[in-house]
């Protein structure tokens, strides 16, 4: 694919235009938005690969919401709740001839997903879910989140700068640099005020339990913006899911390992294929693996200590490593975590 996708433009039922992109063979996923510029994203290297390689297997859409990218733009949007991003979905599935798709949800757009899966559930095959939560809210907590989003009205090139860097993790170059651009030109700051705003009072919990479709919840063990705990209740509460977590710190897909993610995404969209992830010696160390079995298998600090030969507060450190590495609260979650690994 040489050129870039054509951009064709749905109508919603509220007189929004959105416009979205179609191409690949195979099951269809659409890939929801977040704060998106589809344009744009195309020019992030990884993104490119990512979307060609999902492509040699699915028929993958993308489009950008109401107020940003290739869609209407407009400051008078009304209200940017689900009830608005669902009229989005539905406008794209229905202008594409799409009568069945499995859906991408990426933070913003989880909760998008789950209404969408609960209220339409003829329409849905699968679910991915990476990033979001039923309460938006609680994806959006992390005190670093919230310092980023003070910079919207204050500096929207910033925020542009600082999001794709320190909120997402991208390098920065070059794909930083084109991260950060396709921030700052998906849409203008008084429109991101209106949707930031809005995604505050968002909250699907209670039609999680309606959703039939299976689904695949994912959460990079390393990423501590949002704590797994989110993503387990997630998973506990949807009738047919299974959650991974990913090796690995960057809190995005198809960077890290990109050739895993698109294994595990594509297996699962294609067929309901969920493949093994990496071991969890991708994310420990070999010192941090030791402490982990010795806490395992009952030994308190200073057991462990003696039986490492270090010292109390080495071990502590260690701990406090760990658990930051595979989401743990403390030594319950980290002995269960040891547990689930060991019979894997």
């Amino acid at each position: 694919m040489q050129s870039l996708p054509e951009v064709h433009f749905a109508r919603t039922d509220d007189d929004v235009t959105i416009g979205y992109q179609i191409f690949g063979n195979g099951p269809v996923l659409v890939w929801m938005p977040s704060l998106s510029n589809i344009l744009a994203q195309w020019r992030i290297p990884a993104l490119r690969s990512a979307y060609l390689e999902l492509a040699r297997h699915l028929t993958v859409v993308l489009y950008d919401g109401r107020g940003m990218g290739t869609s209407d733009r407009r400051i008078d949007l009304g209200d940017l709740g689900v009830d608005a991003h669902l009229r989005d979905l539905h406008a794209v599935l229905d202008a594409a001839g799409i009568a069945r798709a499995s859906l991408l949800g990426y933070y913003h757009s989880v909760t998008t997903a789950i209404a969408f899966a609960a209220r339409s559930p003829g329409r849905v095959d699968r679910m991915v879910l990476f990033g979001g939560a039923p309460r938006l809210r609680e994806a959006m907590r992390p005190a670093q989140t919230q310092a980023l989003l003070s910079l919207v009205e204050q500096d929207w090139g910033l925020f542009a700068d600082a999001a794709a860097t320190a909120w997402l993790g991208w390098d920065a170059a070059p794909s930083g640099r084109w991260v950060a651009e396709a921030f700052r030109t998906a849409t203008t700051a008084p429109v991101a005020k209106a949707w930031f705003g809005a995604a505050e009072r968002i909250d699907v919990s209670d039609e999680v339990g309606l959703v039939r479709a299976p689904a695949l919840v994912l959460h990079r063990q390393g990423d501590q913006q949002i704590p797994v705990e989110v993503f387990r209740r997630l998973a506990e509460r949807l009738p047919d899911a299974r959650l991974v977590e990913l090796p690995g710190s960057t809190p995005t897909l198809f960077i890290e390992d990109a050739a895993a993610d698109l294994r595990l995404v594509t297996g699962f969209v294609g067929g309901g294929v969920v493949g093994r992830p990496a071991v969890v010696a991708d994310v420990l160390t070999p010192r941090e693996r030791e402490v982990l079995a010795l806490l395992a298998a009952g030994d308190a600090n200073l057991e462990i200590a003696r039986r490492l030969g270090i010292a109390v507060h080495t071990v502590e450190r260690h701990l406090a490593n760990l658990y930051r590495k595979i989401g743990a609260r403390g030594r319950t979650d980290a002995v269960a975590y040891a547990i689930r690994r060991s019979r894997g």
